[in-house]
């Protein structure tokens, strides 16, 4: 049984183009060497590996510190504490997506036509959100900053982007905003946890969906 995580701290907001973001405050995570850096990034793949394998429970310091084959004290002294590992582990989950679909292979990097790079879009996103479903209710921001937060700036920004491309002259940014509605992790969590959703059907619903919105047959 997954645990309830400690709530977030609040991101920076920005209204910038789509670039990777850092999610924790500016001046937490100075430039680090890389050694530093390959270690930062080892502990946050133990922490992810132990949400995918036993959920927000399994994500304390000193298991992220036993999965990492490192001292529970090079933990603190990374992450500060608990708050602070889960912060890093989504601002490090959120960069590793941004890079795959602003610059990764096609399809859904750069390369492929608009309506396919949405299915891999939506297809990725999904797969993202189950696998660290109670790590992003737990960021889930309140309602008068849900739009506003900078990740998802820069997702729904890519599918309006992709929109424009296989819809010209449509109103792209609502539709955007209905797409990105399909992917909430809350919608996730329900239709996954309390209605026993597989996830191959979600990714169906998903294609047809970007199929009927981006068709131009009357």
């Amino acid at each position: 049984m997954s645990a309830v995580l400690p709530p977030f701290r609040k991101p920076e907001e920005s209204a910038d183009g789509p670039e990777l973001l850092q999610l924790g405050s500016a001046g937490s995570e100075p430039c680090l060497r890389a050694d530093a850096a390959r270690n930062r990034a080892r502990l946050l793949d133990a922490a992810a590996r132990l949400i995918a394998e036993h959920g927000a429970a399994g994500v304390t310091m000193e298991a992220v510190a036993a999965a990492a084959n490192v001292g529970k004290g090079t933990v603190f002294r990374r992450f500060g504490d608990r708050t602070g590992l889960l912060t890093a582990l989504l601002d490090h989950s959120e960069k590793k997506f941004q890079a795959a679909f602003l610059a990764g292979p096609a399809p859904l990097g750069p390369g492929a036509p608009p309506a396919e790079r949405l299915r891999a879009f939506g297809h990725a996103s999904l797969r993202r959100t189950v696998d660290e479903l109670d790590l992003q209710l737990a960021a889930e921001p309140a309602a008068d900053r849900r739009f506003r937060v900078p990740a998802g700036h820069v997702q729904r920004r890519h599918v309006m982007l992709l929109l424009q491309l296989a819809l010209p002259g449509a109103d792209c940014e609502l539709l955007a905003h209905t797409l990105m509605g399909y992917l909430n992790a809350v919608l996730v969590h329900h239709l996954t946890r309390q209605c026993g959703m597989p996830l191959e059907r979600l990714e169906n619903g998903w294609n047809d969906l970007v199929d009927r919105v981006t068709s131009t047959q009357g």
